[in-house]
């Protein structure tokens, strides 16, 4: 089974999300950056190194707020991680993305997210503090 890990990044109360390329697969879905974890490599590890890759930013990952098996119709299965990140370096550009924007998490499910990212949103309140959104 695959390993993808997802990064929950906020900031000034918002979440970084990103869209997904028109040309790949699932295209124009809405998701949490991050990606498939190598074999052999720590799931952390494989966030930051993925954060870098999309978005140039160097991430401290936190703890994991989440974790699941998902399957879709095409029959890959994966087991989907997400993580606080709790702190960035650098401003987050768009490196692989269509799009990528910061909204707030009331307003997530708005979006057409992967099916797998659904599951999450619709859960955010056991982690989500309205505290944080300062």
């Amino acid at each position: 089974m695959v390993e993808v890990v997802a990064a929950v990044m906020m900031r000034e109360g918002k979440i970084l999300i990103g869209q997904r390329k028109r040309t790949g697969r699932h295209p124009l879905k809405w998701e949490f950056p991050g990606g498939k974890v190598e074999p052999g490599e720590d799931p952390r590890a494989a966030l930051a190194r993925e954060l870098r890759e999309e978005l140039n930013v160097d991430a401290l990952i936190g703890e994991e707020l989440d974790s699941y098996e998902v399957g879709y119709g095409d029959g890959f299965q994966l087991m989907l991680r997400f993580f606080r990140v709790t702190g960035f370096q650098g401003e987050p550009r768009n490196l692989d993305f269509e799009q990528i924007a910061w909204e707030v998490p009331g307003r997530l499910p708005e979006y057409d997210f992967l099916e797998g990212d659904v599951l999450f949103i619709s859960k955010m309140g056991r982690w989500w503090r309205p505290a944080e959104a300062g």
